[in-house]
C-alpha cells in the first residue's frame, strides 16, 4: 500500500536561506514565541497578542513598519498593528496543509525597521476529528473457490483516516465472522495491513453468494467510522492460491521520468493447473492515487502511467495483488524510492531592502535581506550566493539560518553614487541551476568634501581709472559633494589694506564668485594689494576652504611730466649764462623732469619745440641737457629764450614744457648793458628806472644802517674792554661762535674788495669784485669758553695773546666779512631784477 504520508512535502524540514538588508547597522534582536491553536477556527479569530508576548509598545509596531514574512506565498496569520495581535487570515485546514506530518506548524517572521528587529513565530495546528475513515470503493468482490483452504488470506482495501494521532484511524471490524475472519498486521511504517482469512472451508451448494461488512473507526470523540461491503462468490473447486516470490519489492525510479517506464517485475506462481494456474496482478485501490501513476500489467512488470515529483514524494509503496482465477490471491508490496534529480531552481524572495544608505555608513552596515529557497534535496537543494565582484559587500552569517548582505569596505559617492548589486544563488546540483537578482543601490550624500578652488592662488589685473563696479575676474571652487553639501558661497575674508578695510576696494558675488571693484584705483597711490576669498558649501555643519586672490593695478598714462628744474614760478626767472667763448658741446643747463607713472608711461624724452636761434642750441632726447651745437659769436643775440618739450611715452602721450632763459655774455655788465638796446615806450622806461632806483636805494639804506649800528657796538664793546684791561681784572674778550676764518672753511671764507661804478645811467653802472685782500686767518674753538690764537703768515708786532691791539684787528676782520656780505646779497638782488626786466616779453 502507498504511504500517503510518505510523500507529502515536510514543510517545516524545507531549507531556507534568509538574507537581511537593512539601511541600520545593528545587531538584530531575535526573539521566538510559540502558540497552539486548533484547526478550522473561524476567519479573524485571534491567535496571539503578539505585542505583549514579545513586550513590544504597540506604537512601536506602528513606526517600525512591523510586517509578517513567510517563506512561501501562502498567507493564513496577519498582524493587526493597531491592536498588536495576530489574527487568522483564513480558515486553516491541517489535512490540506500538512498531511499526515506531525506536528504541523506555520513559521513565519516579524520583521520591524528603525531599527531592525525580527522575531520568529511558530504557530502550531492541533488535529480535531473531523474527518471520519473511509474506503476508495464502496464494495470489495471476491471469486473463491470452494475448495480453498482454510487459513487461505485476502487482501482488502485499507482506509484512510486524514486526521493524525488520536483522531486518526483505530482498529477495522468484520461483520458477520461466519466463514472468515479479520488479521490486520502492523507494517514498519507504522500501517496497517489488513486480510481476510479463511476460517471455515466453503460450500458453494449451501451458500453461493456471501456478504460481508468491513468497518473502520477512529479514536477521536465522537468516534467517526468508514465502511465498504464485501461480496464474495463461491466458486467450484481451486486449490491453491498465488504465492509472491518476495513479501516486500524494492526499486528507484529517478524523478520526471517519462511515461511507460518500467520500475521493476513482480511475480507470483500457482500450483494449480489449467486454469486454476494462471496467475493475474493489480494494483490495489487506496484514496492515495497510487493507482493513478503507476499499473501492473500480466508480465508482472511494475509501469509508470503518471508523474513522478521528489518535491511531492521521496518514495511510493504499491500494494500489488497476485489473483488467479479460481478467486485465491496473494499480495505484496513495491517500495519505489524516487532519485532526486536537480531540476528546481533557487527561488529569491526579497525580504526587505533599502533604495539607499550614506556614504558614512560604518563597516557592517546591513543592507538587505531576502530569502532563498531550493526544493530539490541533498546536494540539489543546497544553495550558495555569491556578489558581482568589484563592490563593497559581503555576505555574512547571522544567526538561526539568516544572513546578512553588509558592507565591508567605506563607501565614497564622489567615487560610486549607486551600485549595481547582482546576487546568485546557485545550488550544488549536477547540472547546477542558478537564479539571481539584481538590485540598485544609491549613496547618499555627507558633507565630507571640502571645496576646492581651481587655483592654489590667484593674480588678478586691473587698469587705473576704473569705474566703481567693474568686473574684475572670477574665483571657481567646486564641492565634490552633492546638492546642497555642493551648493558653494564665496565669502570675502575680513582683513585691511594700508589700514582700510578690504571691503572698500573690492566685493565677491556670494553665489558666483565674480570679484568687482568698488572704487577707482591709482597707480599712483596702490600698485598691488592682495585678499582671502572663502569658499562655503551649504552642509551641516558646512565644510570651507580659502584662496589668496593678488590684485595688481596696471598704469594708465594719466600724469604729465613734472618739470623739477628750471623751477617755473610766476615770481621769478631763472636765466642760464652762456661765455661767447664757449665751445661746440657746451653745457648750458640741464631741464630735469619726472613722471609718476610707471613703465613706458614714465619714459621720457625731451625735444626743442621753439628757440630764439634753433641753429645755435640743441636739448639732449633722452637726458635734457641743452647744449650748443655750434660756436658762439658776437652777432649772437644776448637774450635766447627756448621752449622745451618734455613728453612721455604713453599711449596718447603726455608732455609738458618749459621755458629756459639763456643770456649770451661774458659778464654781468655786458647782460646790462644790453638794457640800453631794448626799444620800450617812454612810460615803460620811466617806470622800470624808477624800480630800480628805488630798489637800489632801499638797499643802501639798509646797508649803511647796518653799518652805523655794527660800528656804534664794536666801539661801545672796545671802550668797556680798555677800562677792564686798565683795572687790572683778566679780559675774556667774546666773539661771535663759528666765525671762525681757518683754511677757508669758515663762513666768511675770504675778505673781497669791491669796485663800484656808477654812472647817470643806473642801467650801465657796474661791480667789479677783487681779490682776497687779507690772508689773516682766525681761529675759534667753539669748545673753548675764551681762548683765542692767532695766527699770522708773516711774525706779528705783538707777542702779546691778550693785547688791544690784537682785539681791534679782530674786530675790523668780522667788520670787513660782514660788509662783504651785505654787498653780496645787494648784488644778488640786482643781478635778478636785471634778468627779470632782460626776459620779460
Amino acid at each position: 500500500m502507498f504511504c500517503g504520508a510518505a510523500y507529502i512535502l515536510n514543510r517545516t524540514m524545507r531549507r531556507q536561506v534568509l538574507f537581511f538588508i537593512s539601511i541600520f547597522y545593528i545587531g538584530y534582536v531575535v526573539g521566538q514565541v510559540s502558540y497552539s491553536i486548533p484547526e478550522e477556527m473561524p476567519k479573524g479569530s485571534v491567535v496571539g497578542n503578539i505585542a505583549r508576548d514579545l513586550g513590544i509598545d504597540v506604537r512601536r509596531l506602528k513606526s517600525g513598519k512591523s510586517r509578517i514574512f513567510t517563506s512561501d506565498s501562502a498567507e493564513y496569520i496577519e498582524l493587526s498593528r493597531e491592536r498588536g495581535v495576530l489574527l487568522l487570515k483564513e480558515r486553516i485546514d491541517r489535512e490540506s496543509l500538512c498531511r499526515q506530518t506531525t506536528p504541523c506548524a506555520l513559521h513565519l517572521q516579524i520583521i520591524l525597521e528603525n531599527p531592525m528587529e525580527l522575531f520568529r513565530i511558530t504557530v502550531e495546528i492541533t488535529d480535531i476529528n473531523d474527518n471520519s475513515p473511509s474506503f476508495k470503493n464502496d464494495e470489495k468482490r471476491f471469486e473463491i473457490s470452494e475448495s480453498a483452504v482454510t487459513g487461505s488470506k485476502f487482501v482488502l482495501e485499507r482506509a484512510v483516516d486524514a486526521d493524525i494521532g488520536i483522531n486518526g484511524l483505530k482498529n477495522y471490524s468484520l461483520r458477520p465472522t461466519d466463514n472468515f475472519v479479520l488479521k490486520i498486521e502492523n507494517q514498519a511504517d507504522g500501517q496497517k495491513k489488513v486480510e481476510m482469512v479463511l476460517q471455515k472451508p466453503l460450500d458453494r451448494e449451501k451458500e453461493e453468494q456471501i456478504s460481508l461488512l468491513l468497518n473502520a473507526v477512529d479514536g477521536g470523540d465522537p468516534q467517526m467510522s468508514g465502511t465498504v461491503k464485501i461480496y464474495v462468490t463461491v466458486l467450484d473447486a481451486n486449490d491453491n492460491a498465488p504465492v509472491f516470490t518476495k513479501s516486500v519489492y524494492k526499486a528507484t525510479i529517478a524523478e520526471n521520468s517519462q511515461k511507460g517506464t518500467t520500475v521493476t517485475t513482480v511475480s507470483a506462481s500457482d500450483a494449480d493447473k489449467g486454469t486454476n494456474g494462471d496467475v493475474s496482478y493489480l494494483v490495489s485501490a487506496t484514496m492515495d492515487s497510487v493507482s493513478d501513476i503507476f499499473t501492473v500489467n500480466q508480465n508482472g512488470e511494475v509501469i509508470l502511467v503518471g508523474e513522478v515529483d521528489f518535491e511531492k514524494a521521496k518514495y511510493y509503496q504499491i500494494d500489488i495483488e497476485a489473483k488467479d482465477s479460481g478467486g485465491l490471491s496473494d499480495s505484496s508490496k513495491v517500495i519505489v524510492d524516487v532519485i532526486d534529480i536537480n531540476d528546481n531552481e533557487p527561488v529569491i524572495s526579497i525580504l526587505s531592502k533599502s533604495d539607499s544608505i550614506p556614504e558614512n555608513s560604518p563597516h557592517n552596515t546591513v543592507i538587505l535581506m531576502f530569502s532563498v529557497y531550493d526544493s530539490d534535496s541533498s546536494n540539489n537543494g543546497q544553495v550558495n550566493c555569491r556578489l558581482n565582484s568589484n563592490i563593497p559587500f559581503t555576505i555574512t552569517a547571522a544567526s538561526n539560518d539568516f544572513y546578512s548582505l553588509v558592507t565591508d569596505s567605506d563607501l565614497d559617492r564622489e567615487r560610486a553614487s549607486e551600485y549595481k548589486i547582482t546576487l546568485t544563488c546557485s545550488d550544488e546540483g549536477v547540472p547546477s541551476l542558478s537564479s539571481s537578482v539584481t538590485l540598485t543601490l544609491h549613496i547618499s550624500d555627507v558633507n565630507d568634501n571640502v571645496p576646492v578652488f581651481e587655483r592654489s592662488s590667484y593674480e588678478a589685473y586691473i587698469v587705473e581709472n576704473n569705474t566703481p563696479g567693474l568686473l574684475i575676474f572670477t574665483v571657481k571652487a567646486t564641492d565634490a559633494d552633492w546638492n546642497q553639501n555642493a551648493r558653494v558661497s564665496y565669502i570675502l575674508e575680513d582683513s585691511s589694506v594700508n589700514g582700510v578695510p578690504v571691503s572698500s576696494y573690492v566685493s565677491v558675488s556670494a553665489d558666483s564668485g565674480v570679484i568687482h571693484a568698488v572704487r577707482s584705483f591709482d597707480y599712483e597711490q596702490i600698485k598691488d594689494f592682495h585678499f582671502r576669498v572663502k569658499a562655503q558649501d551649504g552642509g551641516s555643519p558646512p565644510l570651507s576652504s580659502n584662496v589668496t586672490v593678488k590684485i595688481m593695478i596696471q598704469d594708465q598714462n594719466d600724469n604729465p611730466p613734472q618739470v623739477l628744474y628750471p623751477v617755473q614760478t610766476g615770481g621769478s626767472l631763472v636765466a642760464e649764462m652762456v661765455p661767447r667763448s664757449a665751445d661746440v658741446g657746451y653745457l648750458v643747463t640741464k631741464v630735469v623732469a619726472v613722471d609718476v607713472d610707471s613703465g613706458q608711461n614714465a619714459w621720457l624724452s625731451y625735444k626743442l619745440q621753439k628757440a630764439t636761434d634753433r641753429a645755435l642750441f640743441e636739448v639732449g632726447l633722452q637726458n635734457g641737457e641743452i647744449r650748443t651745437i655750434r660756436q658762439v659769436t658776437d652777432k649772437d643775440a644776448v637774450k635766447q629764450r627756448l621752449t622745451v618739450i618734455v613728453e612721455d611715452n604713453g599711449q596718447p602721450s603726455r608732455s609738458a614744457t618749459v621755458i629756459v632763459n639763456v643770456a649770451v655774455a661774458d659778464s654781468f655788465p655786458e647782460v646790462l648793458s644790453e638794457f640800453t638796446e631794448l626799444t620800450h615806450d617812454k612810460e615803460y622806461n620811466d617806470n622800470l628806472t624808477f624800480y630800480l632806483v628805488l630798489a637800489l636805494a632801499v638797499v643802501s639804506f639798509l646797508f649803511i644802517t647796518c653799518l652805523v649800528v655794527i660800528i656804534s657796538v664794536k666801539i661801545y664793546r672796545w671802550r668797556q674792554s680798555r677800562i677792564l684791561y686798565h683795572s687790572n681784572l683778566p679780559v675774556i674778550p667774546y666773539y661771535p661762535p663759528r666765525y671762525s676764518d681757518t683754511l677757508g672753511t669758515g663762513t666768511l671764507p675770504h675778505v673781497y674788495n669791491y669796485e663800484v661804478c656808477r654812472t647817470t645811467d643806473s642801467r650801465k653802472s657796474d661791480c667789479k669784485f677783487g681779490r682776497a685782500g687779507s690772508q689773516n686767518v682766525l681761529i675759534m674753538d667753539p669748545s673753548s669758553t675764551g681762548t683765542m690764537q692767532r695766527i699770522q703768515s708773516e711774525k706779528s708786532i705783538l707777542d702779546e695773546p691778550d693785547s688791544p691791539l690784537e682785539v681791534s684787528l679782530m674786530k675790523l676782520q668780522m667788520i670787513l666779512n660782514a660788509c662783504h656780505f651785505c654787498m653780496h646779497g645787494i648784488l644778488e638782488v640786482i643781478r635778478e631784477l636785471a634778468m627779470h626786466i632782460l626776459f620779460l616779453p
